[in-house]
């Protein structure tokens, strides 16, 4: 879900909304209705998805209308965003036969994506697993956290170590 913290982030600068802009949106799409169609977009025959259209659909009405209502374009975004990763998660579930699936990050701390996936985990039958909200911090916290129990193991790297930002969990 980094893409979707990254959106949240995005759209909250369009908008005027300081960083982080998850809680910022979070709480301002609570006085809005979500009644502005934004664009899902999905790939075929994979779990890929991309905001960028979303983001680009949300600076140009920004663009066009200054004036529009921020609070229905915070709750249209997020409605849209977590319905892509609910229409995505349900793939999965049903290719892989997944009984239990973790929310994780900063976006974690969302109030819809909470319950939008409680929501999924009772439909489907499935176990929801989220930190509780005290957790619920940017990755950077997890990935130190990983890093911790690697030091704790006796694994160091030099300063010559670079970032693979595409390197698989477990290699």
């Amino acid at each position: 879900m980094m893409q979707y913290g990254e959106a949240f982030d995005k759209v909250a600068r369009v908008i005027g909304l300081q960083y982080p802009g998850g809680p910022k949106i979070d709480k301002l799409a609570k006085e809005g209705e979500a009644n502005i169609p934004l664009p899902h977009t999905y790939f075929e025959d994979s779990f890929d998805f991309s905001f960028s259209g979303i983001k680009t659909a949300i600076l140009n009405l920004h663009h066009k209308n200054p004036e529009i209502n921020k609070a229905d374009l915070c709750a249209s975004f997020e409605k849209t965003a977590t319905d892509m990763l609910l229409t995505n998660t349900k793939k999965a579930l049903q290719k892989l036969q997944i009984k239990k699936i973790a929310i994780a990050g900063g976006v974690s701390a969302n109030s819809y994506i909470r319950e939008s996936f409680l929501k999924l985990g009772q439909e489907e039958g499935i176990k929801v697993y989220y930190p509780e909200m005290s957790l619920c911090t940017d990755n950077a916290a997890m990935i130190a956290s990983a890093g911790y129990y690697h030091f704790l193991q006796g694994e160091t790297s030099d300063l010559s170590l670079n970032a693979i930002p595409n390197l698989k969990i477990g290699m």
